[in-house]
This record gives structure tokens, sequence and C-alpha cells, in this order.
């Protein structure tokens, strides 16, 4: 029998994955702004609003590797 798109849906889980919430967690603990992070099979994707906390980041990288636990490639964007 067909099931019915609520009963697929409600058993997703909507949660954000840890990779994402610890970088989120990391930008804002130590730069105070709010990141866009997405995840792809094999790189993260971090947009920031400004180019120099882009470059910051760029130093950042294994530390923001360490803190979502991942060895996936880091990019770096400007919004």
């Amino acid at each position: 029998m067909a099931d019915s798109l609520f009963d697929i849906l409600s058993h997703k889980d909507f949660s954000e994955p840890p990779e994402m919430a610890a970088i989120k967690a990391y930008i804002q603990e130590h730069f105070k702004v709010d990141a866009e992070v997405y995840l792809r099979d094999f790189d993260i994707i971090i947009t920031v609003p400004s180019a120099a906390l882009a470059g910051v980041l760029r130093f950042h990288a294994r530390k923001l590797q360490t803190a979502a636990q991942t060895k996936k490639r880091l990019i770096i964007r400007i919004r």
C-alpha cells in the first residue's frame, strides 16, 4: 500500500546535523557572527558576511574541522 506523505515525513529527522551545529557554534562563540553552513557529500560550505571574516576563518580551518569532528573539505564564501 502507498503511504501518505504525512506517514513518510513523520518518521524523518529534521534536526540540524552535528557538524553544522558545531561550525555555527564555533563561529558564533569566537566571532559573534551568524554564518550559513551547507553540507555536501565531500565538503562543507560556510558563507559569512565579510571578506575579513572569511580570511580569518581560513586560518581557523583546522580548528573548525576539529570542532565539527570531520575530515570534509571546508569552502569559505562571502555572502
